[in-house]
């Protein structure tokens, strides 16, 4: 058992998103600027998201969609990852929080922003539980 306690949570959003067969969805899209972008969450005041695979067998990719510029805009780069069935992705803060280099395996030490999560559920219908928490 591992239990984080994480303090000045004011706003929660948690739901169940299906995502059909041979199809991308978006589940999480992150801004300075909220008032700009339908669903966005403010990316300084989040401090936990969660993307849990609900399904038992099929897996699904995680594309981590990264704002190289930091300048609030469209992603520049991203990231994939798998999720297995019944598997949980876990992020703290999605400002500043991650970085890929292409250029060669050395470790990156400078931090761009997430600016949302892309599900491609492959060829089956799948489900995923969404938890995002912030102040």
């Amino acid at each position: 058992t591992n239990q984080l306690t994480i303090t000045g949570i004011e706003h929660v959003m948690e739901r169940i998103v299906t995502v059909p067969a041979n199809n991308d969805a978006t589940v999480i899209l992150t801004k300075d600027k909220v008032s700009g972008s339908d669903s966005a969450l403010d990316i300084q005041d989040t401090k936990y998201i969660r993307v849990t695979n609900l399904d038992s067998t099929n897996s699904v990719n995680l594309s981590l969609q990264i704002d190289n510029d930091n300048n609030d805009s469209a992603a520049d780069r991203s990231a994939t990852i798998l999720l297995e069935a019944g598997k949980t992705f876990m992020l703290g803060t999605p400002h500043e929080a991650m970085n890929v280099s292409d250029a060669d395996a050395s470790i990156v030490t400078f931090m761009k922003d997430l600016e949302s999560i892309l599900v491609d559920s492959g060829t089956n219908d799948v489900k995923l539980e969404v938890f995002v928490a912030g102040a």
